[in-house]
């Protein structure tokens, strides 16, 4: 049973800030962030609930983000469940692995990850890039996840409309000649463009801002080519679609898909929502999504 008396590494009242190197027993330890850790480790953090009659939630970040990201839902889903947060291979306290980066790799390593916390089957909350690896992990391991929420996700990856693809093509020329600051910011603008969306702006350019040139890359790489249209029908855990109405990133066609095409899949619609729905539009968010998990 995962709890926080299995991290290998500290003993019982572990629960953040450790390391795991998936397939080698006792490789985990403690760093503090951006430490240089082996290139096989996955940063995690288990927050919210410590008894093991708690099911486990895991979270999953978007493109250049982190576990961070997900600070609007510590509250209201530690109240119920086990949380457990990582950053995806290569972002912020996470390695970059030696090997080409693909979302069947990071599915991998998370895989691995699970199976040495011990970890039971967990509901799986992925954003984006997240929820690629965890739709991966879904069709991977079916053992391993109890519910699936996409949020914002797609079984391949296409713009939103013609803009869409203008933004995305102006995002890889800056990759290409301008400092990540720069790159950040540019990125950061479209998902949060309001005024009145400052705060999380200025959250989203230092998460960003994290995040190395050849992580963010080879991470688009491993988007542009996944494909899991055929395979949807192959899911077969309860699952939820989550769409922000207007998000810039990944057409609502494409969330659309998922829905139809999933067994028994539910799919919300949330209004005046961008690409990152559980952060500029948490309370929504985090109602719809625990109501989900409760019936499951």
């Amino acid at each position: 049973m995962w709890s926080s008396s299995t991290c290998r590494s500290h003993g019982r009242g572990c629960r953040s800030r450790c390391t795991t190197s998936p397939g080698r027993s006792g490789a985990s330890r403690s760093v503090p962030p951006r430490t240089t850790k082996p290139p096989e480790s996955v940063y995690y953090e288990r927050r919210g609930r410590t008894d093991g009659a708690a099911p486990p939630v895991l979270f999953l970040h978007g493109l250049g983000s982190s576990a961070a990201d997900w600070a609007p839902q510590l509250g209201p889903f530690g109240e119920r469940y086990r949380l457990l947060l990582v950053d995806l291979p290569g972002h912020w306290r996470s390695a970059l692995p030696r090997e080409r980066l693909t979302i069947e790799a990071m599915a991998e390593r998370v895989d691995a990850l699970l199976d040495q916390l011990d970890t039971p089957p967990a509901h799986v909350v992925g954003l984006s890039l997240g929820g690629s690896v965890g739709l991966e992990l879904a069709l991977r391991a079916p053992a391993r996840v109890r519910s699936l929420t996409l949020v914002n996700a797609f079984a391949r990856l296409g713009p939103p409309d013609a803009a869409g693809g203008l933004r995305m093509l102006a995002r890889l020329v800056l990759l290409g000649v301008a400092p990540m600051s720069v790159v950040a910011a540019f990125v950061a603008r479209g998902l949060f463009p309001e005024p009145q969306q400052a705060h999380l702006y200025r959250l989203a350019v230092a998460s960003l801002g994290r995040t190395s040139r050849w992580t963010y890359l080879a991470s688009i790489g491993a988007l542009v080519a996944f494909d899991a249209r055929a395979r949807l029908g192959r899911v077969a855990c309860p699952t939820l679609v989550v769409a922000g109405e207007r998000d810039r990133t990944v057409s609502l066609a494409s969330t659309a898909a998922l829905g139809r095409d999933i067994p028994g899949a539910r799919v919300e619609l949330v209004p005046d929502s961008g690409h990152v729905t559980n952060r500029d539009q948490p309370t929504i968010f985090n109602r719809t999504v625990l109501d989900f998990l409760a019936a499951h």
